[in-house]
């Protein structure tokens, strides 16, 4: 399995697993759930008694990942993560997921990798879900928004698509030779969706900004691509984009939408390439 760190304060010792425990040096200890997952929150990871993703938002995007609807986008990343003529990454590699969500991005992009893969989200619902869909890679409910459980430059490749990017841990776990792949929503993203409950569509570039956050921490960009793709929902899927994107969360924005069981949205994200300089 991927190796990991121990994430009680002031360790970070590296775990060894034992039996159905990750034991380090210092004695600290976790053990692996019934749900296949690896649980190493701390007490000051958590603001709320549910942190991460609330259950609706996550089988919202289930769903709608089960549609089919980020096929496209998968096809997109693939050459920047598969070993080829086109990508100097090593085949050897140790990915690591940040915000790996019920994790469909990890099999799709990684899935002959296995024991060198490890998605970390903080959602327990979406976490359970990954392990059941991928029980032979490893799966860690934690905290990634403060220390990532991973020695420093151990990881080959991170993923951080549409979650939340720790740029100083990023930059510490990262190979001197590994590459990082992040996705943002892009400006034209569910634009119609925007418009009908919120009167408008604004429009936000991001990732100029992730570019900007990324090089000070001593990472350059590489590559930046726009994906984009129109798909036609009907009532529920309307409903699972709300509920994913926690937009329209509004009594009077859902209302809005009362009486449309059809409409046809932009998909639209921005992916960018960072290797270390």
């Amino acid at each position: 399995m991927f190796v990991l760190r121990c994430t009680v304060r002031g360790c970070c010792q590296m775990l060894q697993q034992r039996g159905s425990g990750l034991f380090c040096g210092s004695g600290h200890h976790f053990d692996q759930s019934k749900g296949g997952y690896w649980n190493l929150t701390q007490p000051q990871d958590k603001k709320s008694l549910r942190p991460g993703d609330n259950d609706e938002a996550v089988l919202a995007r289930h769903r709608w990942l089960e549609r089919g609807h980020a096929t496209g986008l998968i096809e997109a990343l693939k050459p920047w993560v598969n070993p080829g003529p086109v990508s100097d990454v090593p085949n050897h590699l140790r990915v690591l997921d940040l915000g790996c969500g019920e994790g469909t991005f990890g099999p799709a992009l990684f899935g002959d990798q296995a024991d060198g893969y490890c998605g970390i989200d903080l959602s327990r619902k979406a976490i359970r879900l990954a392990a059941r869909r991928w029980p032979a890679a490893t799966w860690v409910l934690a905290n990634a928004d403060r220390v990532l459980p991973v020695a420093d430059g151990s990881v080959g490749c991170i993923v951080s698509l549409f979650g939340r990017r720790p740029e100083a841990e990023i930059a510490r776990v990262l190979a001197a030779d590994g590459v990082l792949v992040v996705a943002v929503p892009g400006e034209e993203d569910l634009v119609e969706l925007r418009e009908q409950t919120q009167t408008e569509g604004h429009r936000r570039s991001r990732w100029e900004q992730v570019v900007d956050a990324m090089r000070s921490h001593g990472l350059g960009l590489v590559e930046h691509k726009l994906w984009m793709d129109r798909v036609a929902l009907d009532a529920e899927q309307i409903r699972d984009a709300l509920a994913m994107t926690y937009r329209a969360v509004r009594n009077r924005q859902h209302q809005r939408l009362e009486g449309i069981d059809q409409m046809d949205v932009t998909l639209a994200a921005d992916l960018m390439l960072f290797q270390p300089v």
